[in-house]
């Protein structure tokens, strides 16, 4: 029997500001004066039967410095192509985490992944298309294609969407935001997008004021590194530039968690 794996797919670092455009630098640089520095690590889940998701990656829709032939790349280099994934697994609507799933590699639109499911909150799906008019005439056109032509499936905290794989609304980032998880015989892992996003928010607790609700947010936070550690799970860490796969060994009361870093 084939063992469970799961890899990070790297699509680079980016300086974000306010502006919401992903400009690449290299992973030792600073970003620009007042903004953000974030890397992109959508995780490709393979098991015996199935090619998984967490988040579909960038795409082409934050910039002229981002192309959906990073995670087409990035995934051949894994031996899969964009028709072996089943599915996919969305953990909010902000379009750096759901961008992937549509190209105008063509010049026109395309789904990246024909045939995968693509799993998402209802009640964020709902939310997103009632606000989309508010969004840029690139980000209402990729969204009304997704919408049309994708195979859109809703998420449900009492039911587990395919094998081994189950989601819990925690909010806080976003209203609807999802933790998403992985547990068979092999591997035990998790997935929170951006409530932990980066390695540093594990021993260093913060209300971040781009948060939908920080409070919410820092209460998930803390119950799912609780968890990660008593359970062995491997916390997948979207944003995080140095080694975004890492599991809590032990915790002290003065210095924190043990952060172990899960090589490739």
């Amino acid at each position: 029997m084939k063992k469970s794996v799961v890899l990070p797919l790297y699509e680079g670092t980016f300086s974000v500001a306010i502006d919401k455009k992903f400009n690449r630098i290299e992973k030792s640089d600073p970003p620009g004066k007042g903004a953000l520095k974030l890397s992109i690590n959508p995780f490709l889940i393979q098991t015996e039967e199935k090619n998984i998701l967490f988040d579909a990656g960038l795409g082409e829709v934050l910039g002229e410095n981002t192309t959906i032939e990073t995670i087409l790349e990035n995934l051949s280099e894994q031996n899969v192509s964009d028709y072996e994934i089943t599915d996919i697994f969305i953990s909010h609507l902000h379009f750096d985490h759901f961008g992937g799933l549509a190209n105008r590699e063509n010049g026109y639109w395309e789904l990246t992944f024909p045939d995968a499911a693509i799993w998402v909150s209802e009640r964020g799906w709902q939310k997103l298309y009632a606000l989309i008019d508010e969004e840029s005439e690139l980000h209402r056109d990729f969204f009304h294609f997704i919408d049309s032509m994708a195979n859109i499936q809703f998420l449900s905290d009492e039911i587990s969407p395919i094998e081994n794989v189950r989601s819990r609304t925690i909010g806080g980032h976003t209203e609807h935001h999802q933790a998403l998880f992985f547990n068979d015989e092999s591997l035990r892992c998790l997935m929170a997008g951006d409530v932990i996003g980066r390695r540093i928010s594990i021993n260093r607790n913060f209300a971040a004021k781009y948060d939908f609700n920080p409070k919410q947010s820092m209460a998930a936070r803390e119950e799912l590194k609780q968890f990660a550690c008593k359970n062995e799970h491997i916390i997948l860490a979207y944003h995080e530039t140095d080694f975004p796969m890492f599991k809590l060994t032990e915790f002290d009361n003065k210095s924190g968690y043990t952060v172990e870093k899960i090589g490739l």
